[in-house]
Order: structure tokens, then C-alpha cells, then sequence
């Protein structure tokens, strides 16, 4: 397997998913950190890799690729050692689409829009921004009903992103017990996905930034 480089920040969901993936796949990692709070994703040696300048970006022998919901896709078509974590089925497929998109547009907007609000303004956000956070996981709480996975009988890269998301709440003041499929799901997640025990530490990391 070759070495591709990973342009990221440890501790963000997203740079994260990329992280436990390439472990799922095989792939080996050259990491650069790239440090957003000071403003290195805008320096012009990174803006000529990406000109979106955002992170994580993967570089895989001159192919640049950033938003990691399509680095995970990418890993696991060209390295995944068969079709389980992202399935050529279509149905199936598209039943991983689905919840990547979820991520994306529910449960990640939601954490994002409530609790990263903090780091840049030091206050949390509005009380409709948690109200849809508690919809995305009433949501996935349902999507979860007599399932181990969030997308099909074995774990995908649906699980991966969802849980690099999820697993804010380590940090966070947020009650899983709520929601217990979510809760049963994650603990279940945390064991099967390769690379979740070396990305932990990174996840930690932001507990003190996270802190009112």
C-alpha cells in the first residue's frame, strides 16, 4: 500500500473519519498538521495544494481530494479490500449515501451549529440550534431500532463518519442515555472501528475548549 499525504488538524470529526478509515482500508497516512485557529490553511504553499483552502485535504500521488465524507468514499473504493465498508450494490450504496448526507446536514450541523459556536464566540448557540441536535439523534435513535449499523449489517463508512461526529459528546455536556440505540450503537462502533483507540487522545484534546 502507498503513503498518502493527509493535510489535517487531529482533533475536528472530519479529519478524524479520514484517520480511522485509512486504518480500515490499509493505507498509511503522511500527516501535516495544518492549524486553522492560526490561519496556516491560508498560506500560499497550502492555498496551491487546495484553493479552497479547508481541511482535512488528502493528496494520493498528485490527486487532490478535500470534504472528508468524499476522502472516505475515495479510500474505499481504490483501497478497501472488497465492497464492505462502501457497497457496490445499489440499493445498499445508496443507504450509506443517505446516512452520509444525515451526517452532514443533521447531526453535524447540529453539533456544529450549538456547541463549535463556542470556539469562536465563546458562547454556545441558540436553543433552536440543540433542538435540531436533539432531533438528529431522535432521528438516528429510530434509523437504529433492532440494527448494529447505521447503513446495513456490517459496519461502513457510514459508521465511521457518524461516529467521528457522535463522539463529541466525550466532550461535550450532552445525555446519550436518551437515546438508546445511539448509546448501544457507539459503544458497539468505539470496539469494531479500526483506528478509534489512536484517534481518541486527538478527540480529548478539545475537552478544554469545549468548557464554558
Amino acid at each position: 500500500m502507498p503513503t498518502l499525504d493527509l493535510y489535517y488538524m487531529p482533533s475536528p470529526g472530519a479529519s478524524r473519519a479520514v484517520v480511522m478509515t485509512a486504518k480500515a482500508v490499509g493505507v498509511d497516512l503522511n500527516k501535516t498538521v495544518v492549524n486553522v485557529m492560526a490561519r496556516e490553511q491560508l498560506k500560499p504553499e497550502f492555498i496551491k495544494i487546495n484553493p479552497q483552502h479547508i481541511i482535512p485535504t488528502l493528496v494520493d500521488d498528485g490527486f487532490v481530494l478535500w470534504e472528508s465524507r468524499a476522502i472516505l468514499i475515495y479510500l474505499a473504493e481504490k483501497y478497501g479490500k472488497d465492497d464492505s465498508l462502501y457497497p457496490k450494490d445499489p440499493q445498499k450504496r445508496a443507504l450509506v449515501n443517505q446516512r452520509l448526507f444525515f451526517d452532514l446536514a443533521t447531526l453535524y450541523d447540529g453539533f456544529s451549529s450549538y456547541y463549535y459556536k463556542f470556539l469562536h464566540t465563546g458562547k454556545f448557540g441558540p436553543p433552536e440550534a440543540f433542538k435540531k441536535l436533539e432531533t438528529g439523534f431522535e432521528l438516528l435513535n429510530t434509523f437504529l431500532e433492532g440494527q448494529v449499523y447505521v447503513a446495513g449489517s456490517n459496519l461502513t463508512i457510514a459508521d465511521i463518519s457518524i461516529l467521528s461526529t457522535i463522539s463529541t459528546v466525550e466532550v461535550v455536556d450532552f445525555d446519550l442515555a436518551k437515546y438508546p440505540n445511539v448509546a448501544k450503537w457507539y459503544a458497539n462502533a468505539k470496539k469494531v472501528t479500526p483506528g478509534w483507540e489512536e484517534t481518541l487522545p486527538d478527540l480529548l484534546a478539545m475537552k478544554p475548549f469545549l468548557q464554558p
